[in-house]
Formats: structure tokens, sequence, C-alpha cells
């Protein structure tokens, strides 16, 4: 009687589950692995983000995974994807960020998942359409102050103009008036700080601090920072009214949940959010008007009909002005989702299927807003700058257009955009107004540094061209 012998019973079933697996990671999709172990296409597509993400798409279609330190980054970019990304209950916007927030901002996993919908909840409500209101004659105030230092002609990078500018004004509104420095040398300080822990989020959100010298430098000068006002932003009273501030609202939750001790690592991560996005919004909204004479000359008249001669008094934008300059709103917008930002993620807790796809659970699954805004199937004409576009938009319902990712979706969109976008209506209204001003050089390409480059020009020369006068009654 034949019988197989139980060492060809064990190898026959190895062979079996190595062809399971097999079987199973073919319907994985494909996945870009580099060549270094761990950090995978890290270099590749840490250089070129969203030329990487194209690529990718062109060669292995509409869902690949990317290995990037160690983790798997999934990507989608059609509608069957995305459609999962928006609304599965098995992907989890929490989890796929705890990681970064530990790294950025030295908050725990534990104190953040513990504390996140709390404080989204709060700074949300804090700075939501019903409170809009209450911010509108702050910004005004804060950035007619700004405009007054600038004097009446000079060249200037648009880049570091903007930062000058918002800086400020945002530090002040949101967490207590006179925070922002005004010695030159601190504010050079704070710049140089703020612009390394900027520049390199993305590297430390992923790698050791100790490989991140300068950017752990100007991390921990910020924390510092933080650490000597959170007793003074704690105790601020507006001279106007007793309303607290963003960062104040954020204390006392803090306080309410006995984790005053993270006080400055929330102040980090709310001055981060404030600023990273709302500079390079204003810059190339601005750069972009400037660059299309007329709907500069559209905007301009809009101004003039709203507010009078231009530069004649200091004026107060109320939010039925801003009704009447639809087309602001619509270039700002329009700005945005063409330099949305390069991906937004989530987690994946169990496998979900796309197309003939299973992603398995633990992979980040990416969603990319620029490549999104620039598929005609939703946006038509994608690469040109169109604010008309946005006349479909029912904004007054505060709905955007369909497809527009650039903050996020579902539960957990951004708390700010509302704030943000007022301010930068705000802030192109007053340098209208203020200053007749065009461009130097061409619109630069989205990867050029604009902070190596001088963009505007302003002069009280009456009558020249390619400068900017401050205007006068």
């Amino acid at each position: 009687m034949e019988f197989i012998s139980p060492t060809v019973i064990i190898i026959l079933g190895c062979v079996a589950v190595l062809l399971f697996l097999q079987w199973k990671n073919l319907r994985r999709p494909p996945c870009i692995r580099g060549w270094i172990p761990w950090i995978g296409a890290g270099f590749e597509f840490g250089k070129t983000p969203l030329e990487f993400i194209e690529k990718a798409r062109i060669k292995y279609g509409p869902v690949f995974t990317v290995i990037v330190m160690g983790t798997r980054m999934t990507f989608v970019t059609e509608e069957e994807g995305i459609n999962v990304f928006l609304k599965s209950k098995e992907v989890n916007f929490e989890l796929a960020v705890q990681n970064p927030i530990y790294h950025t901002a030295s908050i725990a996993k534990n104190i953040f998942l513990k504390l996140h919908e709390k404080l989204y909840i709060t700074v949300k409500g804090k700075m939501g359409i019903l409170n809009l209101y209450k911010f509108t004659g702050q910004l005004t105030e804060e950035l007619q102050e700004q405009l007054q230092n600038l004097g009446a002609h000079g060249t200037t990078d648009l880049n570091k103009f903007m930062r000058h500018l918002l800086y400020p004004v945002t530090v002040n509104i949101l967490f207590k008036k006179g925070l922002f420095p005004t010695d030159e040398r601190k504010i050079r300080e704070f710049h140089q700080h703020f612009q390394a822990y900027d520049e390199g989020f993305e590297y430390g959100s992923q790698l050791p601090e100790c490989l991140l010298r300068n950017w752990s430098k100007s991390k921990k000068w910020l924390l510092a920072l933080f650490e000597k006002n959170i007793p003074d932003i704690k105790t601020y009273k507006s001279a106007k009214d007793n309303s607290l501030t963003v960062m104040q609202a954020v204390l006392d939750l803090l306080e309410m949940e006995a984790n005053e001790q993270k006080s400055p690592n929330y102040g980090l991560l709310l001055l981060w959010a404030s600023l990273s996005n709302t500079v390079p919004v204003a810059f190339w909204t601005f750069a972009f008007v400037l660059s299309h004479p007329n709907i500069h000359r559209t905007i301009m008249e809009g101004i003039s009909s709203v507010f009078g001669t231009a530069g004649k008094d200091k004026i107060k934008v109320s939010e039925d002005d801003l009704k009447k300059l639809p087309l602001i709103k619509w270039c700002i917008l329009e700005t945005i989702r063409l330099r949305a930002p390069g991906v937004i993620t989530r987690k994946v807790l169990k496998p979900v299927k796309i197309l003939n796809y299973t992603v398995p659970s633990g992979d980040l699954l990416m969603l990319s807003p620029f490549w999104l805004h620039r598929n005609p199937k939703y946006f038509p004409e994608p690469d040109l700058f169109k604010p008309e576009r946005w006349k479909e938009a029912n904004l007054e319902k505060h709905a955007f257009l369909d497809c527009f990712m650039a903050f996020g979706s579902g539960k957990y969109q951004c708390p700010g955009r509302w704030l943000a976008l007022l301010e930068i209506q705000i802030c192109i209204i007053l340098i209208f107004y203020y200053y007749d001003c065009s461009l130097l050089d061409p619109l630069p390409k989205q990867d050029a540094l604009p902070s190596e480059r001088k963009w505007v020009q302003r002069s009280s020369a009456s009558s020249a061209s390619g400068y900017c006068r401050k205007n006068s009654a």
C-alpha cells in the first residue's frame, strides 16, 4: 500500500501557501518598492512628489502603491477609488495622521486620539461660518496696521511680502494681540525658525528628529516661544470684547482634560496649520490676478465701486462688501484648485476593494487633490486659470464645486477654511485699494522657489510702467 510521507505533505503544503499568497498579492495594486530597503522609493518621491505621482499613474494605472520610509502608500486617482476614500467606513483619518502629529508636534498618539475630536469641534466652532463676522473687523484693522509700515514705494519679493504681512496678522488674531514680535531682530528670528520648520515639515513628519538637526532646532525654538507665552495668552482680554481667541479656547479645553502640559505643542500645531497654507495661497492668488490684466482690471473696478476712490481713506470691510466682490473669492478658490497640496490621506482599517485590486489593512490610502483638480472630467480646461467656473458653485450655502478636495473631505475638513478665505479676501482688497501693483517677472511654475525671485514693485511715481505706486486721493 502506497503512502505519502509527512515530509512531502509539508513541502506540498508550503508550496500551496506560497501560491495562495502570490495569488493574493496579484490582486494587490502594482507596487513601486524602490531599491533601498525600508526607504523604498522615498528619495525619488521626495524630490518631486507631484511629478512622481503622475508618472506612476500613467505607467501603472489609476491605483498603485509606493513604499516610502517603511510605509505602504496606495494612491487612488479615479472615481471608484475616490468614492472609497470619501465614503468607506474601513478607512480612518485620525489613525493616518497620528504618527506625523507625534513627529512634528511631539503630541503622544494616545493624547492626540483622546483629544482630537473635541479640539476639532472647538476650533471649528470658533472659526466657523457663524462666527466669521467677529473676525472681519479684526482682520481689516490688523492688515491696515501692517500695510502702514510698508511706505509709499519699493521693490520686494512677493512671497516675502506676504509673509511679513500675514504672519503678524494671523498670530495676533488667533493667539493674542501683541504676541507677534515688533523688534526687527526678533521678527527675523521668528521668520527664520518658522520657515525652517515649515519647509522641513514633510521630512520631519517621517524621519527621526535626530537626522534633522536644523529642523529640530527650529521646532524647539517655536515650542519654547509658546512655553514662555502661554501664561500671557491665557490671561489676555480683548480691549473690545470678552471673546476668547482661538488659542484661548484650545487652552480651556486642554485644562478641562488635564493636558495643560501639552499647551505649547498644540500652540505649535495651530501656528503651522494657520500659516503654512494661507501665505502660499495669498502669494499665488496675487500673482495669478496680476498676470491676468482683464481680471485685475475687473477687481480694481469692483473695489472702486464699493469703497470709492482708491487709497483715499481707511476703509472698513464688511460681509456685505465682500458679497459685492465675488470675483475675488472665485480667484482665491481657483488658485487653490490649481495649487492644492500634493496628497490627503486615510489609514485602511480592513481590506478594501478598488477596481480589481484589494488594498490591504495597514496601507495609507492617498488622494492627490493636485491631479484630481486637473481631471477634465471634473474641471474643463483644467490647466487654465478660470475664476468664472466658480459661478457654478453654491458658495452662498458654503458648497464648493464637485471633486474640489483642497480642504480635505468628510468629517474632518479643514476647520479654518472659511477664516483663511476671509483673511485672503480682505488682504487682496486692501492691497489693491492702497497700492497699484504689477509683476516684474512672468508667473513662476509651481515647483519654482518664489522666495528666490522678485515679483512686485511699488513706487510713488505717477506713471511708471512695471512699477506699483501707493494710491492717493
